[in-house]
């Protein structure tokens, strides 16, 4: 069907004749252009061709994974170092890493603290890290948000 390309300007009911003789549709490519462009084609195939094309841009597309790590404003050294490689691991597959600390109760009154443990955090990842949002108290939670280093290829 490629071979012999016609690219005449035809009416509607020749452009409609000649697609029925081919026993393929008349499919409407450019409809604002003027005259409208229109190409005589098999219709399910042209779907398929455009489904597939929506499913490659899709593909192409990077998904934002966020993981969390959840401190407590008294977090000992073992469980700090604990949490601190899984988002080493975190960030080197790629993820961002939204690390808090969380207070209950009166702990509130060991913001500082949090806010140590979580910049103790950045520091301690800035080979593999960059931070995103520095930390920020919102109600009961102290948030920071690293995501990774672009890797220089």
């Amino acid at each position: 069907m490629g071979d012999n390309v016609d690219t005449g300007v035809y009416s509607l009911q020749e452009a409609l004749k000649i697609a029925d003789d081919l026993e393929l549709d008349l499919v409407e490519i450019s409809p604002k252009a003027d005259p409208p462009v229109c190409k005589i084609v098999d219709y399910q195939k042209f779907l398929y061709q455009q489904k597939k094309k929506q499913k490659e841009i899709k593909a192409k597309t990077t998904k934002i994974i966020v993981k969390e790590i959840r401190f407590g404003p008294n977090t000992d050294e073992h469980d700090y170092n604990f949490k601190l490689k899984h988002a080493e691991k975190f960030l080197e597959d790629g993820a961002k890493v939204k690390a808090f600390v969380f207070f209950k109760g009166r702990t509130i009154l060991f913001k500082e603290k949090g806010e140590i443990l979580l910049l103790r955090l950045a520091q301690d990842l800035e080979e593999i890290a960059k931070v995103e949002q520095l930390p920020k108290l919102e109600g009961k939670r102290m948030i920071m948000i690293l995501s990774p280093k672009l890797k220089k290829k």
